[in-house]
């Protein structure tokens, strides 16, 4: 059970990552007045999802790069304990 969680934890990283990145932006950037400025205010509501789809797309990435790298470290962890654990070779 360990091992499933472990990986629903791992496969989860790049889905908070893009979360996050994207409710960053909204946060930050409350109204698009503050975005371009408050004559073009009114108009850039869709430039706005457009720079909210990027930070997510960014975090997305940012997870999958660290959730591939985490996978690999314990995958390389892991044989390196197999390694260990099974003899290798001698007389019989």
């Amino acid at each position: 059970m360990r091992i499933i969680l472990r990986h629903f934890l791992l496969a989860m990283l790049p889905l908070v990552f893009g979360i996050a990145a994207g409710w960053g932006f909204a946060f930050s950037v409350p109204s698009c007045g503050r975005l371009v400025g408050p004559v073009f205010g009114p108009k850039c509501h869709w430039k706005q999802l457009e720079y909210q789809i990027q930070f997510h797309m960014g975090g997305v990435a940012l997870g999958c790069l660290l959730a591939a790298s985490l996978g690999a470290g314990m995958e390389l962890r892991r044989r390196r304990a197999v390694q260990r654990a099974t003899p290798t070779g001698g007389a019989s």
